[in-house]
């Protein structure tokens, strides 16, 4: 019978490949995976770059989930909720009498983010606007159509609410080209 043995990496192969990456020995070997995002070190000489409202429309059709911002009689509250993006709109579905129904006929915020704690880099989509009940039965069915899966909190969430941005911002933040190029030797400069 022949005898089988796995070997692994060293610490010092794994230091190396950590710091040409970039990263850290824990978060190459999965260490963190179970963390929340954006508890990893920031990005070393971070840029913040501002997003362009074509590129915003981008990054929200990349997504399923977001969180609406709206005011109640309690206080503000941001709820996460499964959306599609629309042509000029972005729809959420919800049940009657709860907070994100309560963001028909006001003006809310909506958001969508990623952070890539790995790469110490992340971006942030905002819109404002007027949110709306879809009372159509015809438009229900074509959302229920487009919707690319169930509600992640399960139950009957028949309310289909809409918001037409007036207002869509974005930014992006990732660490400097400059740091990565000046730390390049190139022997022709030496």
């Amino acid at each position: 019978m022949e005898e089988q043995q796995v070997t692994s990496p060293g610490s010092g192969f794994l230091t190396s490949l950590a710091n040409a990456l970039e990263t850290t020995v824990d978060e190459l070997t999965g260490g963190t995976a179970d963390l929340p995002p954006g508890t990893a070190r920031g990005p070393y000489r971070p840029q913040s770059t501002e997003l362009g409202v074509g590129e915003c429309r981008r990054l929200l059709g990349t997504h399923g989930i977001g969180r609406v911002g709206v005011t109640t009689p309690d206080g503000p509250v941001i709820l996460p909720v499964n959306y599609i993006l629309l042509e000029n709109a972005v729809a959420f579905r919800t049940v009657p009498g709860t907070p994100p129904a309560a963001a028909a006929g006001n003006r809310i915020a909506f958001e969508v983010d990623r952070m890539d704690d790995d790469l110490s880099q992340g971006w942030s989509v905002l819109l404002v606007g007027v949110a709306r009940a879809v009372t159509d039965s015809v438009q229900v069915s074509l959302l229920n159509e487009r919707a690319h899966s169930l509600p992640w909190a399960g139950g009957d969430r028949s309310l289909w609410i809409t918001v037409v941005p007036t207002r869509i911002t974005g930014r992006r933040i990732a660490a400097r080209h400059a740091y990565l190029s000046s730390t390049i030797t190139r022997p022709e400069l030496q």
